[in-house]
């Protein structure tokens, strides 16, 4: 079945244009905070919007039938949510009533009544046939050198990561260093940083292409280069040229491994509030107090990337400083060797392979020189710096997560037989697989387009918060549609879904929770950012 896609997309267009403007009537008089849900389903209208542009031009000249089929879908999925209920989350649905937009929904679905009245039976029937037999969809980046890298760090990951990382995940053991070594042999900590400073010099569609597939093995190897990333970000756009000669070539190599050290208890998204502490003596050194958690990776690091009030006179953001402060790597037998440090490990569903702990510092020592760029009072800004590249980065260990969920399951599908068939031939099990594999497909087109944005050198934060919104998102009904795919087994441990399952839940979590990326969408769309 063909399909105008441009005139859907057009009528989809002035759908958000409409919420656009329905949730600025209600911020004439009330403040975005007041308007919460509203604001918050204009986040979401928006991201569904671009989710579309952003699988519309992938499909676009497409010589591989199944790429229409997966457009098809996708369009009918979304415009389906934009008129009807929009999954904001699981227990919220946003109605185009709740943004007084019954109408313009109506219009919409007027507009895309050729698509939203077919059945599209025969659409998924071929999707989950064609995955039956193999077959998958484009994904060429037409550039022989970003395809390559995308081959190369699959077959990594087909060899040296799934084999292992459910064991690895069962004795919620570290990923070994071996593997860890081999990844910095194949430039997985360097990927951003300049080759002045030993790294490769790419950009961040690369750096997708390295975390989605890392992270399809399991999502702790593709986390592994989330903390080089922020460090070497942070270092790069605000050290002083001593910081960068002596840090960027050793986190590049994978010889330093940074920890991000931010977050404190009952503080969560709000850093203005911080009150970890760190002041200089007579001698220049900075002596550290105080406490964070959630901090991963922090007792196999070296370094750390520690954001602490200096001026504690100075309330909120403007008293804030970023230290690089420099660790003994901890063993097994002593995590935490530095004096004036101490930790305890915090148990967790997934996520593992680096491990979750919570830190004190009472008196820990920093040189004089680490103070970020040399400026007290900056590390807020220079933080922000890097929020669009950390939650692109988390967009890309969700389309690798929501990859894996759907591999399982065909698989999973294909072998299991019920009934004298194997499953995959049962229309509701191959109608899963269908859906999970356009959202994956849109998911992984939504977060490249931001990475383009933000290799083009463009403010990106809109766009990096619809990425990571979406991804989430497609990451955890992946798993969760696979999960039943697998019925009673895949509650059981020893099959890897339950592990996939535990992972995705995080990533609406970390790196800002769903609610963050919201508001961060709807606060720049509405000042005319986008």
């Amino acid at each position: 079945m063909q399909m105008d896609l441009g005139a859907i997309l057009s009528a989809a267009q002035n759908y958000r244009e409409a919420a656009r403007a329905a949730l600025a009537r209600r911020l004439a008089n009330r403040p975005v905070d007041a308007e919460q849900r509203a604001a918050h389903g204009f986040a979401w209208i928006a991201t569904s919007v671009a989710a579309l542009e952003a699988v519309a031009e992938w499909a676009e000249g497409s010589t591989n039938p199944l790429d229409a089929h997966i457009a098809q879908l996708a369009f009918a999925e979304t415009l389906g949510q934009l008129t009807g209920a929009l999954l904001m989350g699981p227990a919220e649905m946003l109605r185009p009533a709740d943004l007084g937009l019954t109408a313009e929904a109506r219009a919409l679905a007027d507009a895309a009544a050729p698509m939203l009245d077919a059945d599209l039976a025969e659409t998924r029937a071929v999707l989950a046939a064609a995955l039956a037999q193999g077959q998958w969809p484009s994904e060429t980046l037409h550039d022989e050198a970003l395809d390559e890298i995308r081959a190369q760090f699959r077959r990594f990951t087909d060899a040296e990561i799934i084999p292992h990382a459910h064991k690895w995940h069962l004795a919620n053991a570290l990923i070994p260093d071996e593997t860890v070594h081999a990844m910095a042999d194949l430039g997985t900590f360097g990927v951003c940083i300049p080759e002045e400073y030993g790294g490769l010099g790419l950009g961040k569609l690369v750096m997708c292409l390295v975390s989605e597939e890392l992270s399809r093995g399991w999502i702790g190897a593709g986390s592994l280069g989330t903390r080089s990333e922020i460090a070497g970000e942070l270092i790069m756009l605000g050290g002083t040229e001593a910081q960068k000669a002596h840090w960027l070539p050793r986190i590049a190599a994978g010889e330093t491994l940074p920890v991000a050290v931010f977050t404190e208890p009952d503080v969560g998204s709000d850093l203005g509030a911080l009150t970890t502490r760190a002041a200089q003596d007579e001698t220049g050194d900075w002596h550290i107090h105080g406490a964070k958690t959630w901090i991963t990776h922090a007792a196999r690091s070296d370094v750390m990337t520690l954001l602490v009030r200096t001026q504690p006179d100075t309330p909120g953001y403007a008293g804030l400083s970023m230290l690089l402060v420099p660790k003994p790597r901890g063993t097994e037998d002593n995590p935490f060797p530095a004096e004036g440090m101490t930790g305890s490990e915090i148990e967790v569903l997934g996520y593992r392979g680096m491990r979750e702990y919570t830190l004190q510092f009472d008196g820990m020592r920093a040189p004089a020189d680490a103070l970020l760029g040399g400026k007290q009072g900056a590390g807020f800004k220079q933080l922000m710096q890097t929020f669009e590249g950390a939650r692109i980065q988390t967009a890309a260990r969700a389309v690798g997560t929501a990859r894996r969920a759907l591999e399982l399951g065909l698989d999973y599908a294909l072998q299991r037989k019920q009934f004298g068939q194997a499953l995959i031939h049962f229309p509701r099990v191959a109608d899963k697989l269908a859906v999970m594999l356009a959202e994956y497909v849109t998911a992984r087109e939504l977060s490249y387009a931001a990475a383009r944005a933000k290799d083009a050198g463009h403010r990106c934060d809109i766009e990096a918060g619809m990425a990571k919104l979406h991804a989430a998102r497609a990451a955890w009904t992946a798993a969760d549609a696979s999960l039943q795919i697998h019925g009673g087994n895949g509650y059981a441990l020893e099959y890897e879904i339950s592990r996939v399952l535990c992972d995705a839940r995080i990533l609406s979590i970390f790196e800002g929770a769903a609610e963050i990326q919201a508001q961060v969408i709807a606060r720049g769309l509405m000042a005319g950012r986008g």
